[in-house]
């Protein structure tokens, strides 16, 4: 574990715990002590003396910033960045922004200078996005989001003060926060039982969509991934997928581009189930081309791939083969059937928690599930560890057993 940064802070003789500090103001270096946080509460703890001397040094520096001095309201703010600041964002993500701008900010906050908008105003809208309207807590968190983003970016601009800003979306005690969860909008791993794969292997058995389950089912791919998977990716002689981009619509257009993260790059082992599916796929496909050489001219479609070149949809292994390109929308008949015949509530998703259990019930190590998973953090990872499954709860019960 790391060890605390406790530069400028000490114990008193009366073991509570006090702060010193430097810093530079034209030209005169000035020294100061606190023994108090920016509540003044006193300070128990040598963490809690860490914490208010950063951040009463964060408070000095932005003492020394220009005041605004010019009011801008949030539509300004917000069309700025729009402007300059989001050249980098992912296609998905402006649209999920503006979005959320057009259809709710802009027309409750959007005449509001950015500097009179307080905590307890934006923390009641977003409790009444969340139980008045029934948002979802997850889209809510969307808007949250947003209110940090807008004023991150007028204190970047100097259009906020700090002081403001820390309060707004710095501070823990003051910051804009998530309205508590509902009990019922518990975001808990869904997983699927062994029983219930049973039924969905023999559901999807022989389908056009057996490749794209089986790769969810065996890779726990997100099914962007799956469907934008490349024959040229695959590598059958050593049992392995490359993920590197993932299919999209674009205004219309299927795309494909960089996948999720960063860490969503990588190389995923194929257990022999999949890796003999794929065999048996990768033959068939070679047989296809002769087969179905007159009709894939006419089926087959050319989309944009990561450098902006045209690649057939018959490079893609989630084909059929008449050349006809399969998309995310494949999964959206079966997952109405199957909830419907076999009383399963399936979502792909789902496929990819089903993966990540199983792999953590059979003491896979974290960091090699992480990895092949295509997690960010380690800490999204260990969710699976903790995940409470049927399979878990018989393996708890023989423990108990045996007590």
């Amino acid at each position: 574990m790391g060890r605390q940064n406790d530069v400028g802070v000490f114990q008193l003789e009366n073991g509570l715990w006090a702060f010193r500090y430097t810093f530079t103001t034209d030209g005169k270096r000035i020294s100061k002590r606190g023994s108090k946080d920016e509540f003044g509460a006193p300070l128990r703890t040598k963490k809690d003396a860490i914490k208010a001397r950063q951040a009463a040094l964060a408070l000095a520096q932005d003492a020394r910033k220009p005041k605004p001095v010019v009011r801008k309201t949030v539509k300004e703010v917000y069309q700025e960045y729009c402007a300059n600041g989001r050249k980098d964002r992912a296609y998905q993500t402006i649209r999920k922004q503006d979005s959320i701008w057009d259809n709710h900010l802009c027309s409750k906050f959007g005449k509001r200078f950015v500097d009179e908008i307080s905590s307890a105003e934006a923390n009641d809208y977003l409790s009444e996005l969340y139980y008045d309207a029934e948002y979802s807590y997850q889209y809510t968190e969307n808007f949250l989001k947003m209110f940090y983003l807008i004023f991150g970016q007028a204190h970047s601009r100097n259009y906020l003060d700090g002081a403001i800003y820390n309060k707004l979306c710095v501070n823990k005690d003051t910051k804009i926060k998530m309205p508590k969860m509902k009990t019922e909008d518990d975001t808990s791993i869904i997983a699927f039982s062994r029983e219930e794969l049973t039924l969905l292997d023999d559901y999807f058995k022989g389908t056009n969509a057996e490749t794209a389950y089986l790769l969810g089912r065996y890779c726990g791919l997100r099914i962007n991934e799956a469907f934008g998977l490349k024959w040229s990716n695959v590598d059958l002689e050593n049992g392995t997928i490359t993920i590197d981009r993932q299919m999209q619509y674009q205004e219309g257009l299927i795309k494909l581009i960089p996948p999720k993260t960063r860490n969503s790059k990588r190389t995923i082992y194929l257990c022999p189930t999949l890796k003999e599916h794929l065999e048996e796929k990768a033959r068939r496909r070679a047989e296809d081309e002769v087969k179905f050489a007159v009709l894939r001219e006419q089926k087959r479609r050319f989309i944009d791939d990561l450098d902006g070149k045209k690649i057939a949809s018959t490079d893609l292994v989630n084909c059929l083969p008449d050349g006809t390109i399969q998309t995310v929308n494949s999964f959206k008949y079966p997952s109405r059937e199957i909830k419907s015949k076999l009383g399963i509530n399936f979502k792909y998703h789902f496929l990819r928690h089903t993966y990540g259990t199983m792999m953590a019930e059979l003491n896979t190590p974290t960091h090699l599930l992480c990895n092949q998973m295509g997690h960010g953090h380690i800490h999204v990872t260990q969710r699976y560890y903790l995940a409470v499954s049927k399979t878990g709860i018989e393996i708890l019960q023989d423990n108990l057993n045996r007590l």
